[in-house]
């Protein structure tokens, strides 16, 4: 798992995810979805946020799906958020409570953090209402299913 450094945040999670290279189709979800506001308010969250390359590895046509169906883009991207502030070292193996309303699992090793299996690529990069890190899956809740376009 790599590490961030722990500079003072001065970016919001939004303004965050907007300049991190690597989460820029997750910050353009975000405003499709219309939780710019949400995630740019108070918090803290806690955002599990699928990297550019985790978006890639959807099925063909499931993110294209995604886009036109907001109030699905929205819950798909809430389930990767959880109320209140927590850095790596606060995290703790279990199930979670998300702001979509499911239960996220995070498991913890000696060599990684994995949350619903997916693995946590980037950490504790610290914004002024939460943290985000970066994982290498688009997560979804128990039973739920993206649409696959026909070959």
């Amino acid at each position: 798992m790599a590490t961030s450094t722990h500079a003072p945040a001065t970016k919001n999670i939004i303004e965050m995810a907007v300049a991190t290279a690597y989460l820029t189709t997750f910050a353009a979800a975000v405003k499709i979805a219309g939780l710019t506001e949400v995630l740019s308010g108070k918090g803290p969250y806690t955002v599990f946020a699928p990297t550019d390359e985790a978006f890639k590895k959807l099925p063909a046509g499931s993110y294209e799906a995604l886009l036109k169906d907001p109030g699905k883009l929205k819950a798909v991207l809430q389930y990767h958020v959880i109320s209140g502030y927590f850095m790596a070292r606060d995290l703790k193996p279990g199930e979670v409570m998300t702001l979509q309303g499911s239960l996220l699992s995070v498991a913890i090793s000696s060599s990684d953090t994995r949350v619903n299996g997916a693995p946590v690529s980037k950490v504790d990069s610290l914004a002024t209402n939460g943290v985000i890190y970066g994982i290498d899956a688009v997560i979804l809740p128990r039973g739920w299913q993206l649409l696959v376009a026909a070959a």
